[in-house]
């Protein structure tokens, strides 16, 4: 066959505007359309001697217990299988529909040539639509834990008065500060001057704040704190006195609703254009015992995670949900990441956060407790993220070309000296490492 031939696509969609748009689109990008009917009226042989290769679906809700006769098919690893949502297949129009055209090209046709014809004569002129970001916009990943640790260690170099707060002696820390008394007592004292007695200026003693608890308001002030000639000793630690009013932080495992099996480090997938079909291969090899949390970075057009979830659990023989903020992942699992949802670790174990940044949680990872997967459709950026790791010993491998629609990432892996593999040989060696 050669790489000019039209490529033999079976359209399974029910009848509606997103089929008739999506065989328009399979007419447009010059795919040859071998089949096209409703997978709920047709059987599992009539798609299969058509001999398509590939397959365009239209999932939509009516469609998916249908879809299951269709595994044996779709697991077929000589033909592509391509998910559409067929609401928003349905809507798309204009510059949006020839941009879905482009990409729709790209998989059937296995390149990663996705921009407009005509960039080729001055692509330094080439217009984006929409308006430049905003400031804010630019700053809205900004993280403001390193500012605020800077403070923290600079505060005590911070010049002060005769007003500056200063915590009392142990004897009076469970007491409540009262300003105006605070304030009468922190006025100057007329003393002689170490240096006219002739003794040398001893250094200002920094008395570390011991404990902060809510503590309830009484009608006496405070003591105010003895003067002393010589360094204040460190007051001794003394056993918290319970109280209704004492606050305190819950390690983020009590809070969590799971509570299954933990295990250090996770297996990191990332995907996207060809992606899913590579990650449907990936779950049908490993096994349901297997030892790590695994969990699915993939980008949606639509947003609809939901069905994500559905169409990977057919194929899984391990639990597939939708990763929530303030979960923590189990072994056993598979989780996809929605798009406002990122990861934490805490002492190597991995939990779900709101806006947690994939990046600097990849880094804390346990080297040799981790794997990183890069999928068709990866970003190359997610190789110099993971190339850290491979230095510590983690297993940091990218698919393989052959079959892989969009290889950019597995090229920059392989530049780099990193290994490539078949879906089904990275579901191989992660058994054998954490079964």
């Amino acid at each position: 066959m050669s790489g000019n031939e039209a490529k033999r696509v079976a359209l399974l969609a029910r009848p509606g505007p997103a089929r008739e748009r999506l065989r328009s689109t399979l007419h447009e990008v010059g795919a040859d359309i071998v089949l096209e009917d409703d997978p709920g009226a047709i059987d599992v042989q009539t798609v299969g001697d058509a001999a398509p290769q590939v397959v365009l679906v239209a999932l939509e809700p009516a469609i998916e217990d249908s879809l299951a006769r269709f595994d044996a098919l779709l697991d077929n690893p000589a033909i592509a299988v391509i998910f559409e949502e067929a609401e928003l297949a349905a809507r798309r129009d204009g510059w949006e529909a020839r941009r879905w055209a482009r990409h729709l090209a790209a998989k059937i046709n296995g390149h990663d040539d996705v921009l407009p014809p005509g960039r080729e004569e001055d692509a330094s002129l080439a217009l984006e639509p929409g308006l430049p970001p905003t400031p804010a916009q630019m700053h809205a990943d900004a993280a403001i834990e390193p500012h605020v640790h800077e403070a923290v260690d600079r505060a005590w170099e911070l010049p002060d008065d005769d007003f500056a707060y200063r915590p009392p002696p142990a004897a009076a820390q469970s007491a409540v500060i009262d300003a105006d008394e605070w304030l009468r007592g922190a006025a100057p004292k007329v003393e002689p001057a170490a240096e006219t007695r002739g003794e040398p200026t001893p250094p200002p003693v920094i008395e570390p704040v011991w404990d902060l608890a809510l503590e309830p308001v009484t009608s006496e002030p405070a003591a105010s704190p003895a003067s002393t000639s010589g360094p204040v000793a460190p007051p001794a630690v003394e056993a918290p006195v319970a109280s209704k009013w004492e606050l305190s932080l819950e390690p983020l495992e009590h809070a969590a609703a799971s509570g299954g099996p933990r295990a250090p480090g996770a297996v990191l997938v990332f995907a996207g254009i060809g992606g899913p079909d590579a990650i449907r291969k990936l779950l049908a090899e490993l096994p349901p015992d297997f030892g790590r949390p695994l969990i699915i970075h993939l980008k949606l057009d639509g947003g609809r995670y939901d069905n994500l979830v559905r169409q990977m659990a057919r194929a899984s023989t391990m639990p597939v949900m939708l990763a929530e903020a303030g979960h923590v992942a189990e072994a056993g699992h598979v989780y996809v990441l929605p798009g406002d949802v990122g990861i934490g670790v805490e002492q190597g174990a991995v939990d779900f956060r709101a806006q947690g940044a994939l990046d600097a949680a990849m880094a804390q990872l346990p080297p040799r407790d981790s794997a990183v997967l890069l999928l068709s459709g990866s970003d190359g950026l997610w190789v110099d993220a993971a190339w850290p790791l491979v230095v510590q010993g983690a297993w940091v491998v990218g698919q393989a070309p052959e079959g892989c629609y969009d290889p950019t990432a597995s090229h920059a892996l392989a530049a780099r000296g990193g290994q490539l593999v078949t879906p089904n040989e990275m579901a191989r060696q992660l058994a054998e490492r954490w079964i």
